[in-house]
């Protein structure tokens, strides 16, 4: 069971009391007033866009919006919608402007297959009571630190900022935005050039603090989340297990990673899973913080705040949640096929991130566009060193109408100059769609069970 209560932290509720000259980055309690108001209750703006062609947010699709399924999979509550146009290499320059500069390029290096089909926008995303009554109680008492290396006065809460007025402020919403407890089954692939592929099958559980019931939330306060990743195939992979512990900031508790090698039969340390390190099983064609399109601690850039503008995103992509769609249907040569993606405007956050001088990274800059509604990144724009846009990513987001959860239903990480990507989190079929009934242990996620973890 969920202990709701404790989203709030210690002290958030009599921190919330605090005078407006306390208030972080500027923020008065007439912006705080706003939210659920002219504001969504997490920051977003509720009204549509002048044209009509964004709707007015009215709370989100509820759990009646469709039917539970057998294996915790949902039925698609757009099934009979077909897109009002599609945007091809034809034609896209009359729609640059809603466009991201990655979407202009896959147009550009696939001009033959790469293409968007627009649907009707729907503001499908909404939380329970409890998230919005806990951003309503803390908003404007998180602080950057360190120019927004890190992150005080929050401990397991949501939506640290959701006012933002800086770049990093945006990137910490994602960062911190509401999940919970889950184990999913799901595949990951890099396809080749002439479109082969060998899937790569992982299991997962991730346990957060505050819904943990055998964890004193007191006593670690930093900690954000429990995370534990098994590879069941190829067998040449199987067994193979990775433990992250994961901290809100990283400045002043570093990430804490584990690997078990299921052919050495061994439990080392794993620095190497933060950052640029390679991610897992990828053939380097993502680093670990580009999982879940951006994690990890954000000090080796400095964030801009590019602004807000109107952008076609891969949204409601229900269609990837379909039992029926075969892995082969959407793994094809170049991108993933267009016939199961969805598109939809709404309005973003563009944030752009540059390494810092000192500082190294592969990706000398990241654009990320990231939505109001949920403060998921949809749009990733990579940048090498040389300023060539490198990697496109697309996190293709689906709410979970009855968890009220978003959440992505594929990544996919496009890189333009090898003509490869790497697809990841599908799960149509396997055992079962995501698990959020999931309850774990602090046990479960230590580094003496790894090894059982990891037994074939």
């Amino acid at each position: 069971m969920r202990k709701q209560t404790t989203l709030l932290g210690a002290g958030g509720l009599a921190l919330s009391l605090l005078a407006t000259s306390v208030m972080a980055q500027g923020v008065t309690s007439a912006e705080i007033a706003q939210l659920g108001n002219t504001l969504t209750p997490v920051g977003a703006e509720r009204a549509g866009n002048a044209a009509g062609t964004i709707p007015e947010w009215t709370g989100g699709l509820g759990p009646d919006a469709g039917q539970a399924l057998a294996d915790n999979f949902q039925t698609n509550p757009f099934a009979g919608e077909q897109p009002e146009f599609v945007i091809t290499a034809q034609n896209y320059q009359q729609y640059r402007d809603n466009l991201s500069p990655g979407q202009i390029a896959m147009f550009e290096r696939y001009p033959e297959t790469f293409r968007m089909p627009i649907y009707k926008s729907q503001r499908t995303v909404g939380y329970p009571q409890y998230v919005y009554d806990q951003v309503k109680a803390t908003a404007g008492q998180a602080r950057l630190v360190n120019n927004g290396d890190g992150i005080e006065n929050f401990s397991h809460g949501v939506f640290a900022f959701p006012i933002p007025k800086a770049g990093a402020e945006v990137i910490w919403n994602h960062n911190t935005r509401y999940r919970v407890n889950i184990k999913r089954w799901y595949m990951q692939a890099m396809p080749q050039t002439n479109g082969s592929y060998t899937l790569i099958k992982l299991e997962e559980e991730v346990g957060y603090p505050q819904y943990m019931p055998d964890v004193d939330e007191s006593a670690m306060p930093n900690t954000l989340l429990f995370f534990k990743q098994r590879v069941n195939a190829p067998a040449r992979l199987a067994g193979n297990v990775l433990l992250v512990h994961d901290t809100l900031d990283q400045l002043k508790e570093p990430r804490m990673a584990w690997v078990y090698n299921a052919g050495q039969r061994r439990v080392r340390r794993a620095p190497q899973v933060a950052y640029d390190g390679p991610g897992t099983a990828s053939d380097g064609m993502r680093t670990s913080d580009n999982f879940a399109m951006y994690n990890g601690a954000p000090d080796r850039y400095d964030w801009k705040l590019i602004g807000k503008k109107e952008v076609y995103i891969p949204y409601n992509s229900y269609r990837m949640t379909d039992r029926d769609v075969k892995y082969a249907d959407v793994l094809k040569a170049g991108h993933i096929n267009p016939e199961h993606t969805r598109f939809e405007l709404h309005r973003v956050w563009e944030v752009q991130g540059n390494v810092k001088q000192g500082q190294r990274h592969i990706y000398a800059q990241r654009n990320f566009f990231v939505d109001e509604d949920s403060w998921m990144i949809t749009l990733a724009d990579h940048y090498d060193g040389r300023g060539t846009l490198w990697r496109v990513g697309e996190g293709h987001l689906a709410f979970n109408y009855k968890q009220k959860l978003p959440g992505y239903s594929i990544e996919t990480l496009y890189d333009l100059l090898a003509g490869r990507y790497i697809a990841l989190g599908m799960y149509t079929e396997e055992v079962s769609a995501p698990q959020f009934d999931f309850v774990p242990t602090y046990n479960q996620f230590t580094p003496a069970a790894l090894r059982a973890a990891g037994v074939r």
